[in-house]
């Protein structure tokens, strides 16, 4: 017997705004991670990728909620609010470092041998670094369509630009990531690194 499809982030919607409260929990799960990273890549802040997880939720639940179907998808919608969010954000504050916290690191260990690990490590932390340190518009396609492997389709739909416009900020942007990260001096210093956490 085939398991019953999931179901779209649509229905799950329409659920939710028929008191279903698990359909909101599983439309949350179901996105959160996503929107928290994004908003993390984009501001190197744990503190406020939590924070702006929880706005573009509230904003979901809210009766005068502004989502339109026939204008494109709920993901790109949420994305969308996110952005505003992120950007609003970045406007108003300088991305300050977070002191990081051992019990909440991310074990990168992949292979006994500390030196590796370690070279791994280094290498994560330089394309972070060059990632922060790119234009926010090239810096949200890079996140969008390179880490989260949104399609250029949908990261449009969240930008709220052309494709062509993704492709070729997309194209310059990583153009950008390689010269940062040939000259690793230019670099700025790395923000602490915390997991993705499940606020529900």
């Amino acid at each position: 017997m085939t398991p019953s499809p999931e179901p779209e982030d649509e229905v799950l919607l329409e659920r939710m705004r028929s008191g279903d409260e698990g359909a909101f929990v599983a439309l949350y799960r179901r996105r959160q991670g996503a929107i928290y990273r994004f908003a993390f890549h984009m501001t190197g802040s744990a503190t406020t990728a939590e924070d702006v997880t929880q706005d573009v939720f509230l904003a979901l639940i809210r009766k005068e909620c502004g989502f339109d179907p026939g204008r494109g998808t709920l993901s790109g919608y949420l994305f969308g609010i996110a952005r505003k969010l992120v950007l609003r954000h970045l406007d108003r504050n300088r991305p300050i470092a977070e002191p990081a916290d051992p019990d909440q690191a991310i074990d990168f260990a992949v292979t006994s041998d500390p030196m590796l690990d370690l070279l791994r490590i280094e290498g994560i932390d330089q394309l972070r670094r060059a990632v922060q340190a790119l234009p926010k518009r090239y810096r949200e396609v890079v996140v969008l369509c390179d880490l989260e492997e949104m399609d250029y389709v949908a990261a449009a739909e969240a930008l709220d630009c052309p494709v062509g416009t993704i492709r070729s900020r997309l194209h310059r942007a990583r153009g950008l990531l390689l010269e940062k990260l040939q000259n690793r001096d230019s670099l700025p210093p790395v923000r602490a690194l915390r997991p993705v956490r499940t606020l529900i």
